[in-house]
Order: structure tokens, then sequence, then C-alpha cells
């Protein structure tokens, strides 16, 4: 098959002819229909992930076509159209059991702890556990794009902060996980702010709805957000894992919000000062968040295929499999808005 290598940190992805993946009993072997760009599919890149060993195929966003299903699998056939998590859990343990497949002790990362997406072929083990069947009427680029931002941004908003209908809502970072909190927290009925330090970003924000935008270059961000929200937003999402970002969303809280932590820090920033006095005095509520369990997707695919939400506007570029490597490099800087998917595995 084809595949996008990565052979070196921070070096362009090698398109390689690779052995095909075997199909692990228990999993299947998917045909990608499309595969989301993602900040973290940089953290690989960068050699920031202590889990990735070269070489490597990158990418965790992700859907496609059941191509050879293994033995011990119930649930499929060849010919599904599914989609799966970032997350792939094993179903038998304890934690998976309760629910909370998030956190299985025995869980595989496409992309990080095996072979991801940015390939004609990916093999998925754990099928009957993860694999979630997609809408007919679902874009394949669309259904890639919820694979890691539009889930963790459900899961966070709905799973984590409980969020409720007609509170505020922070939102620090304008890139792809941001932008789906936005747009799932205004389906949800809250009020929604965008803070960014990227004017285009902020201008798309705007343009798909938020309630008011903040441009951190400009002043203290988080006392905007206070003001605007007339004494600091219920809930605050911080989307780019770094200390601004995360200090920004805790001070821009009223008493009792509560805050989650999506942005994955790593680097320099997997230690990071924070204001616990805010915290303390505020009696705010802090929760980290990685991923959703498969068992949650059918009601966020429900909301999106009733036209609930329209998440669209959140693709941005359809790319091939070669430009893969431009897109990594892109996240260096502040990233243009929307989200890149990969929908052309040919080039």
């Amino acid at each position: 098959m084809r595949a996008a290598l990565l052979t070196g940190w921070r070096k362009p992805l090698e398109l390689a002819l690779v052995d095909d993946p075997v199909c692990p009993p228990g999993g299947v072997v998917l045909k990608l229909l499309a595969c989301g760009i993602c900040r973290s599919d940089w953290h690989a890149w960068t050699g920031a992930d202590p889990d990735v060993a070269l070489p490597h195929i990158p990418g965790h966003e992700y859907c496609g076509v059941v191509e050879e299903v293994g033995p011990g699998v119930t649930r499929w056939q060849v010919g599904d159209r599914v989609i799966a998590p970032f997350i792939l859990a094993c179903g038998a343990c304890p934690d998976c059991a309760a629910g909370h497949q998030t956190i299985c002790a025995n869980q595989a990362l496409p992309g990080f702890t095996m072979a991801g997406s940015f390939a004609e072929l990916i093999a998925v083990p754990f099928a009957d556990t993860n694999l979630t069947r997609l809408p007919d009427s679902m874009d394949p680029a669309l259904a890639a794009a919820l694979g890691c931002r539009v889930t963790t941004a459900w899961q966070a908003l709905t799973g984590r902060a409980a969020l409720r209908p007609g509170e505020w809502l922070a939102v620090f970072g304008g890139g792809g996980v941001g932008i789906s909190a936005l747009l799932l927290g205004r389906a949800l009925g809250a009020r929604v702010v965008v803070v960014d330090v990227v004017p285009e970003k902020l201008a798309y924000a705007r343009d798909l709805g938020a309630d008011a935008v903040v441009d951190a270059r400009a002043g203290d961000a988080a006392e905007s957000v206070r003001e605007i929200t007339s004494g600091g937003a219920d809930v605050a999402i911080e989307a780019l894992g770094i200390p601004e970002t995360t200090i920004g969303a805790l001070k821009s809280l009223r008493k009792l919000g509560r805050m989650v932590q999506i942005g994955m820090p790593a680097g320099p920033h997997t230690t990071m000062e924070i204001p616990m006095d805010t915290v303390y005095s505020g009696q705010l509520a802090v929760f980290g968040t990685r991923g959703m369990p498969a068992w949650r997707y059918p009601s966020l695919l429900s909301l999106i295929d009733g036209g609930h939400v329209d998440l669209t506007p959140l693709i941005a570029r359809r790319v091939a499999l070669s430009d893969a490597s431009a897109e990594l490099a892109a996240f260096d800087a502040p990233a243009p808005p929307g989200v890149a998917v990969i929908t052309d595995f040919s080039a």
C-alpha cells in the first residue's frame, strides 16, 4: 500500500510503498476514505511524543470501508462504512466495562503506538468495541474531521463539564478543536466567546456564530472574557496545551466555574505553573479530557445527521497524501483557520 512515512523528526514525510497491514484477530482492515491532519500529528512529527518510534506512519483521525474481517469479529462485515476513535480500547478490562474506554490500560493509539492512517489501509484492533457505523449521508471528509477534534470537544462539553443551555462558554484557541467547541456549544444552547491571537481565526469564529471574540494580543484576555460575560464564563475550554491559554482559561471563569484541558501539553509544556490561588478562591473544577469512547459516537452522529449542527465549515482544505508534510509544518506557526483532510491517497 501507499503510505506517508515519518523517517526523521521534522523531516518531510516519505511517500513509499509498504506492506499491507495484517488483519488482527478481533480486528479489521479498513480502506481509508479520508483522514484529518491534526496538531497532535504535529506533536508526533516534531518528536515530542515519546510513544512514536521511527520509521512510523502518522495519522489518527480517519474513516473507511471494511476490507477484511478478522476471526472473532461479530458486528462488522466487508463493505461497512465506519469510523473509530483515536483511542482503541480493548473492551474487556474493568475500565472498559465501566464505560471508560479512554483510560483503558490495554489501549492502542493509531499514529502513535501503532501504524496510523496516513496510508491507503489501516488495521483496527478490537473492532466490535471501537467501530461505529457512519450515516449513509455523511461526507467521509466530515467524518474524518470528527475523529479527534469534534469528538474530544463533545466529550469535554457533555461528558466532563456538563455545559448547560444559557451558560457562557469561553474557548481559548480557535483551531480545529476550538471551533468544534464553538459549534457544539452553540448547538447545546450556550453563549460562546472565542479567544485567539490570529485575526483570521477570530473573524472565522465570528462568522460561525461566536457571540464575542477576544484578541489576546490586545491585553488581558481573561479580564476581557470576564467583562463580556459579566463576571466570568461558566465553562472554559483550553485548546492549545500551553501555559498562556491554560492560565487564561482558569482566570476567565466565574466562581464555581469549570475548566477543561483539551490541548495536549507536550515538550516543554508538560509541566506548567498555574494559579492555584485562582482555583482555590474561585472553587473551580478543573478537568482533563482525552478522546471519546466509541459508545458515545451515535449521539453525536445523530445530532449532525439530523441537521442540528452544521460542522461542514470545519473543512478548509481537501488535500492529497503528498500534501501532509506541508500541513504539518504549518502548525509551527499559527495555522490558518479550518481543518485539512486527506481525501486523495493516490498522490
